[in-house]
């Protein structure tokens, strides 16, 4: 009798060919929570379709079985299949860890693919796959917007974030109570197939082998994981700049079956200052200062993070001149007691002529200093 058509497994599960483990893995969890009988009690369709993706997912999360199906398939229905090539009629050939003959499905009208599709049922089946898989938590990412001066000092921010925490209920494992019995392999582990005169001891596909069917928590749907807000006090140092990440150990996602869980990342973004210009560590501020301050020299006051501070101005300095007060710029985030340091770019404030005294002393000034600051400019400029 003709088999029946076997839908291809890259289908069933609905990924493309060329699709990641990590996608495969991801679209099945999904699918087998979704068509779960324990989900689904009294429903036939979902129970075929349960057993339709586990025996897909079998094959495709497996790089062996994945390879050898990707070369060879299975034939159209009620063919015979062919061997690979090279074999020749009569001979025996190891397939999967099996060794048929090549006209082993001849005499009881089991096709090759009927063979091919009950082997890779073997190794894990709906109740190995009711606990969760063991897989490392995933990291989270939350931005904050913080103050200028929080930034520079360091705060402590308290955050609620959404994440995925291992389920109360069954502590992480899927599954809640004591194990039923499988009602299709009585609690072997193994079922028997026949092809004609061969006979095959076969893993239970319902099972996965184990003899036992764990019952499903319905608080997590199988996953060991439930998604509640999450409310910390989270630590943010002194010298974070926007797009600094600071890392929260343990508080990303749960793992899941146990496994550890991710990280929780903040990526802050400071707001600007009116007065400082960051730059790294190092902070840039423009000061103002007078032309007789200029000229004779001077000690002045500049604002700085710790307050005022001295700043000695040299005789005969010029407008635009940068001077450097080391240490006094950003703490650096990851050395403790390390700073950048402070740029100060002086501005000259000419004086305005107000009156005709302010004028007259303009203009002895004038003549007292005789140089002409663009005696050079058009010979440079001209070359």
């Amino acid at each position: 009798m003709p088999t029946a058509a076997k839908q291809d497994y890259y289908e069933t599960l609905g990924v493309p060919r060329k699709a990641t483990q990590k996608e495969i893995r991801a679209v099945y969890r999904k699918l087998a929570r979704k068509y779960h009988p324990d989900l689904n009690p009294g429903d036939k369709s979902s129970e075929e379709k349960f057993k339709q993706v586990q025996e897909a997912y079998d094959v495709l999360s497996d790089a062996k079985k994945r390879q050898m199906y990707d070369q060879f398939g299975f034939e159209p229905s009620g063919g015979s299949a062919t061997p690979p090539e090279g074999t020749q009629p009569g001979v025996h050939f190891d397939f999967g860890g099996f060794d048929f003959g090549s006209g082993a499905g001849a005499g009881g009208g089991a096709s090759f693919r009927d063979l091919f599709s009950q082997v890779f049922r073997g190794g894990g089946g709906a109740g190995a796959r009711a606990e969760v898989d063991r897989e490392p938590g995933t990291d989270l990412e939350y931005q904050v917007d913080i103050g200028f001066w929080e930034a520079m000092r360091g705060t402590v921010r308290k955050l609620t974030v959404a994440r995925l925490e291992t389920c109360s209920t069954c502590h992480g494992t899927g599954s809640i109570g004591q194990p039923q019995v499988c009602s299709v392999c009585g609690g072997t582990g193994q079922v028997t197939q026949t092809s004609g005169k061969m006979r095959f001891n076969l893993t239970c596909t319902r099972c996965g082998g184990t003899g036992r069917i764990p019952t499903i928590c319905r608080v997590c749907g199988g996953e060991g994981r439930v998604r509640r807000a999450d409310t910390l006090d989270v630590r943010i140092p002194a010298g974070v700049a926007t797009g600094s990440r600071v890392r929260v150990p343990g508080r990303g996602n749960a793992g899941t079956a146990g496994a550890p869980p991710g990280d929780l990342y903040i990526i802050t973004d400071v707001q600007p200052h009116p007065y400082f210009d960051r730059r790294g560590d190092d902070l840039y501020t423009v000061v103002p200062i007078t032309v007789t301050e200029a000229s004779l020299g001077a000690k002045i006051e500049v604002p700085t993070l710790d307050g005022r501070a001295l700043l000695r101005v040299p005789p005969g300095t010029n407008s635009g001149q940068k001077l450097r007060l080391r240490d006094k710029g950003v703490p650096n985030v990851r050395s403790a007691g390390k700073r950048g340091d402070l740029y100060v770019e002086l501005q000259v404030v000419v004086p305005k002529p107000v009156d005709e005294r302010v004028r007259n002393m303009l203009r002895e000034l004038a003549k007292l200093d005789t140089e002409d600051p663009r005696r050079d400019l058009f010979t440079r400029a001209t070359g």
